[in-house]
């Protein structure tokens, strides 16, 4: 039996819990929101469209007891109403922090030992604040992070050389915000490199790069929320860890060198972060790393 947890079903959550039910990726799915009204809404919903879908899903709102028992817990609480378009996502921690200090302690007095997922921005401050609570090895909390950014400079890369953005290979590191970047010696397709693609197919590599640190503020300013593909990036994570996938990608995890939660790649499987990857970057890539995440502390301290 699979069972996993979402936290916070607002236009993220939500869309989690739908993709989850309509793929049946778990068999029983349990809601958790402060907001009851709106929690029993979602449950009802989805319970609605059981007879419609193909296969069955179990879905339940629960409290920390009903979630302690979880595989995967996906953590989409949030207040992105507080981030202007072009802001920083680290206008939420305020408002984010004390939340996740506190479902952190809730799940850890309910005896949660499975992996956690946050979304929650900023994420790899969030995340590391929920593995503080929960007390849990640090290989099972683990972020979105850059998973979501790296599929956007897939899109971007993908477009210029007019391929299917699963072609694409590549990362982008750092912090999931303004601190991001591409590792463009990572980057290749056709056989060849970043440098080659652009020169053959004329695109400048730092537009791209711009492009993909963007991208969700593009999405924002139309939506004024993004939530279809970064639901994707979470599920896609989850299902990495329920099938014990040991699959390398990138996720926000901590990096005890650089004492910080940040994205880069590591394997992924039934325990969360299985295995870490030493990447082989440049001494340029690398001091962009060092400084994302110096970046993270700086704000963590300047919006705490």
């Amino acid at each position: 039996m699979r069972k996993v947890a979402v936290m916070g079903v607002g236009n993220v959550g939500s869309t989690v819990a739908h993709l989850i039910v309509d793929h049946a990726d778990a068999d029983e799915l349990v809601l958790f929101d402060a907001r009851k009204e709106r929690l029993k809404a979602e449950v009802l919903d989805l319970q609605d469209a059981a007879s419609l879908l193909d296969r069955h899903v179990t879905v339940s709102e629960g409290s920390f007891k009903e979630m302690a028992d979880a595989d995967v817990i996906i953590s989409a609480i949030g207040r992105i109403d507080l981030i202007e378009p072009g802001g920083d996502r680290f206008t939420e921690l305020r408002a984010n922090k004390p939340s996740a200090e506190q479902l952190g302690k809730d799940l850890k007095a309910a005896g949660f030992k499975g992996v956690l997922i946050a979304i929650t921005n900023p994420v790899d401050v969030i995340t590391g604040i929920y593995q503080a609570n929960l007390g849990l090895p640090a290989n099972q909390v683990i972020g979105t992070g850059t998973y979501l950014d790296t599929a956007r400079m897939k899109r971007v890369v993908a477009e210029k050389v007019n391929l299917d953005p699963r072609s694409i290979e590549g990362y982008v590191l750092g912090e999931h915000g303004d601190s991001q970047f591409v590792a463009w010696s990572t980057v290749r397709a056709l056989g060849k490199s970043a440098e080659q693609l652009a020169e053959e197919f004329n695109f400048s590599l730092d537009d791209a790069e711009q492009a993909a640190r963007q991208g969700g503020f593009d999405v924002f300013a139309g939506k004024h929320y993004t939530n279809v593909a970064i639901a994707h990036a979470a599920v896609s994570l989850m299902n990495l860890v329920l099938s014990d996938a040991r699959r390398e990608s990138i996720v926000s995890h901590y990096d005890k060198d650089l004492d910080s939660y940040i994205s880069t790649p590591a394997v992924i499987g039934r325990q969360g972060i299985v295995a870490d990857i030493d990447l082989d970057l440049p001494d340029s890539e690398y001091a962009k790393l060092k400084a994302s995440a110096q970046t993270i502390s700086e704000k963590t301290q300047a919006n705490s």
